[in-house]
C-alpha cells in the first residue's frame, strides 16, 4: 500500500528533491578547496532549503494530527486537483481525509462519488483499507476484520525496503485495529498499533484509540490515559467525539469500580 500521509505528487517532488541536494552536497564539496566563497554560499543556500523543508514537513504532520479535517483537505486541495484520474482519486484521497479523522458519513458520500472504471479497480488496495476503516467505526467488526484480512493479503510491491516495512505495518495495523474494536485483539496488536500511530501521522488517532481499546482490556489504565493525552477536541461529525468520551468513562468506571 502506498502510504497516504501526503499525495502521490507530493511525495514524487521530495523524492526528486533529495536527489537534487544529494547533487547539490556532491558539488559542494568538490568546490571547498577550489572555490571556498562559491562553496560557502552554496553550504548557506542547502542549508535553508533543508530548514525549509524540514518546517514544511513539520507543518504538514501537525496538521494531520490536528483533527481538523478541513485543513487537511485544504493542505491536499493542489495535489488532489492535479492527480491523474481525477475523477476517481480525487474523492478516494477526500474519503481518506474524513475517514482518517472519524468523519464516516463523509466519507461515504466522497466514495460514492468516485467514478467507476479502471482507476477504481486499479485502487483496490486503498479502497480495502478505507472499507476496513470504515466498518470498524460504523460498527460492522466482523467484515472490517475480513476487508483487513484482504488487504494483508495483497503483495507488496517491490520497492525499497523501508518503504515495503512502512507498507506492511500499515496494511497489519488495520487488521490490529478492526481486531481491537472487536475486542478479539491478539498477541502483539497494542505494539504494533502505536507502531503505525508513530510512522503515519494520519492515521494517528484511529491507532491510538484501537490502542487504548486493547490496552483497557488488558487493564492497563495508565496506558489508555496516555494514549488519550493531547487528543483533539472532536466535532460532533467524528465518530472520535463517541470513542473518546466512552473510553474515558470505561476508564473512570474501571478505576473506581462500585
Amino acid at each position: 500500500m502506498q502510504t497516504l500521509d501526503e499525495p502521490r505528487g507530493r511525495r514524487f517532488w521530495n523524492v526528486l528533491l533529495f536527489v537534487a541536494s544529494a547533487a547539490g552536497a556532491a558539488l559542494i564539496l568538490r568546490f571547498t578547496w577550489e572555490k571556498p566563497l562559491v562553496s560557502a554560499g552554496a553550504l548557506v543556500a542547502l542549508a535553508v532549503f533543508v530548514v525549509v523543508k524540514w518546517v514544511s514537513r513539520r507543518r504538514m504532520r501537525r496538521t494531520l494530527v490536528s483533527g481538523d479535517v478541513e485543513a487537511v483537505l485544504r493542505e491536499w486541495s493542489s495535489s488532489i486537483e492535479r492527480s491523474p484520474h481525477a475523477s476517481t482519486m480525487a474523492p478516494l484521497m477526500t474519503a481518506t481525509a474524513f475517514a482518517a479523522n472519524g468523519w464516516v458519513e463523509q466519507a461515504r458520500t466522497a466514495l460514492a462519488a468516485a467514478q467507476r472504471g479502471p482507476a477504481w479497480e486499479a485502487a483496490l488496495e486503498h479502497r480495502l483499507f478505507l472499507d476496513a476503516l470504515l466498518l470498524t467505526f460504523e460498527g460492522d467488526r466482523d467484515e472490517a476484520i475480513r476487508q483487513a484480512e484482504r488487504l494483508a493479503r495483497l503483495p507488496v510491491p517491490d520497492i525499497e525496503l523501508q518503504m515495503r516495512q512502512r507498507i506492511e505495518t500499515l496494511r497489519h495495523a488495520i487488521g490490529a485495529l478492526a481486531r481491537a474494536f472487536a475486542h478479539k485483539s491478539e498477541l502483539g496488536d497494542g505494539e504494533l498499533l502505536d507502531r503505525a500511530a508513530r510512522i503515519s501521522p494520519l492515521v494517528h488517532w484511529a491507532m491510538r484509540y484501537a490502542s487504548a481499546v486493547v490496552a483497557i482490556d488488558q487493564g492497563n489504565l495508565d496506558k489508555v490515559r496516555a494514549l488519550l493525552e493531547g487528543a483533539p477536541d472532536w466535532p460532533t461529525e467524528s465518530a472520535f467525539r463517541t470513542f473518546h468520551q466512552e473510553i474515558t468513562a470505561q476508564v473512570k468506571l474501571t478505576a473506581h469500580p462500585a
